[in-house]
Parts: structure tokens; C-alpha cells; sequence
């Protein structure tokens, strides 16, 4: 497997291990920029309301609001960069494109959310991003990622793209729950067990990216926690959150990053190589 993909991730997992959303930490100008970039993403789909169709989902305004995108996507990247790096804008902006769902099929999923990590991946090669922007990017960039992609998802009712339903982690997400579970690491007093309590999650999630994650399931499902999110609830059970990452880190390899469905449509370029890592 490229080893970029999963060193990328768990040097993120190290740095926001133990801290909460609400920590102070160095924010960037690349940071501020990317942060603007999103904005602007999610004020396309105010521009872009869901238009009236037989079909409950995929709503095909979304189509219109990729388009957008698609056009667009080189010169938003190359206002995050700096000058003397803008060529690598239109390799960098396939990451960005892939990242927000397929407009084809109108759908969502770790594949897509795994391509935006590529995206940051990528920012970090060419030097945009630094090593102290570590918690900036999880805690600002990637949460306000989240918000646009919860929204484009609710908005235009889109489909989660092979999702195991009840036996899935979740429909759409995997990296917050893997960088929240890394947060709680050594938390004097909320364990696992206790993130399927509702009063905990209302009280903890705008500290918590795993409770954050809990609270958007609970206002889109219905019914029992444990039927509708049953590889949630088992996790609960583990004794605690060191060896819940572990866990979560484990399962991320074996269903996202080695599963071909997922991996089949990734873009693979001179910044991220297709090479084996050496072992």
C-alpha cells in the first residue's frame, strides 16, 4: 500500500491525541485560505437549491452545484497556494473535485472523504501546509469540511456510495471518528461507553469531533441506536479510547484503503505515487 496514505493520517492522529476542538493552536495563512475555500463551497449551495423531483434522493441540483465546482476547482486551489507552487494546481484540484461526492450517481462516502485527505496530503508536499499546522488541520480545515459535506449531503438527500448500512461505521464519515477517538485518548472521565448517552453528546460535541459525528446520526436516523448504527454500539463496549483508535485505525486499512471499490478511483500522480512502500 503507498505508505502516504496511512502515515498522513496517523501523524494527524498523533497530534490531535488527548486535545479538544475548543484548544487554542496556530492558525495559518494557508489555513485561513482553506477555510475561505470551503466557505465559498458552502455558499454555492445556498445559490443552489434542491429542485423539485419524483426521486427522494440524489436530488439532481447537485449536479449543477458540481459543475461549479469543476470549473472552478483549479482556480480555488491556486489561491490557497503560494506563487511559486501554482503549477501543481490542477493536480492538487482532482483531490479537491473527487472529495465531495460523485456526480453521477449523487452519491458520498469514505472514498470521497479519503480523496480530501489527499487533498491536505498534497497542500503538505508542496509546502503550503507545514508540520505545526497539525491541530489547524483537523480541528478548523477538516471539521469545517465536515459542516460542508453534512450539508451537501442533507441538502440534496444524497446516497451513501457503498455503504454497509447497519453493519457500516457510518454512512459517509471514517476520519473523525478515527482523529476523534484519538482525542479522548486519557480523558479523566467520558469512556466509550458513555458517547451513546445523548445528555454527554449535547454536552461534549463541540469539543469532540467522535460526539459531533454521534449527534449528526441521531438528528438523521431514527429508532434505536443500536439497530441503526450497530458497529457504533459494539464499539462502546471497548474498555477504552487507545484501544478504540487502534481498532478504528485497523478497520480503516482493511475496509477503505485496501478495498478496491474504494481505491478504483483514486488518482494517483506525481505528488501521490501509486509506488509501493518499501518495506
Amino acid at each position: 500500500m503507498p505508505k502516504w496514505r496511512t502515515s498522513f493520517i496517523l501523524t494527524l492522529n498523533e497530534g490531535v491525541k488527548g486535545k479538544k476542538l475548543t484548544c487554542e493552536y496556530k492558525v495559518s495563512e494557508t489555513v485561513e485560505k482553506l477555510v475561505d475555500l470551503l466557505g465559498t463551497l458552502d455558499r454555492w449551495i445556498n445559490e443552489t437549491p434542491p429542485v423539485d423531483q419524483p426521486s427522494r434522493f440524489g436530488n439532481k441540483a447537485y449536479r449543477t452545484w458540481f459543475a461549479k465546482l469543476d470549473q472552478e476547482a483549479e482556480a480555488l486551489v491556486s489561491v490557497v497556494l503560494p506563487a511559486d507552487k501554482r503549477a501543481a494546481a490542477p493536480e492538487i484540484a482532482v483531490y479537491l473535485k473527487e472529495s465531495v461526492g460523485n456526480s453521477t450517481r449523487i452519491d458520498y462516502g469514505t472514498g470521497h472523504e479519503a480523496a480530501f485527505a489527499a487533498f491536505l496530503c498534497c497542500l503538505c508536499k508542496v509546502g503550503a501546509l507545514r508540520v505545526d499546522d497539525q491541530l489547524a488541520i483537523v480541528f478548523k480545515v477538516f471539521n469545517r469540511y465536515l459542516e460542508v459535506m453534512r450539508k451537501l449531503q442533507k441538502t440534496y438527500r444524497m446516497e451513501p456510495a457503498g455503504s454497509q448500512g447497519v453493519w457500516g461505521l457510518d454512512d459517509f464519515q471514517f476520519l473523525p471518528f478515527i482523529w476523534g477517538s484519538s482525542q479522548f485518548i486519557d480523558h479523566p472521565t467520558l469512556e466509550p461507553r458513555h458517547f451513546v448517552d445523548e445528555r454527554v453528546v449535547n454536552e461534549h460535541h463541540q469539543d469532540y469531533m467522535f460526539l459531533d459525528c454521534i449527534k449528526f446520526i441521531n438528528e438523521m436516523k431514527t429508532g434505536p441506536f443500536a439497530e441503526h448504527s450497530n458497529q457504533l454500539w459494539n464499539i462502546s463496549a471497548v474498555p477504552s479510547w487507545s484501544k478504540v483508535n487502534q481498532g478504528l485505525i485497523r478497520m480503516y486499512k482493511a475496509e477503505c484503503l485496501e478495498k478496491f471499490p474504494v481505491i478504483q478511483h483514486f488518482k494517483f500522480g506525481s505528488l501521490l505515487s501509486i509506488q509501493p512502500a518499501k518495506p
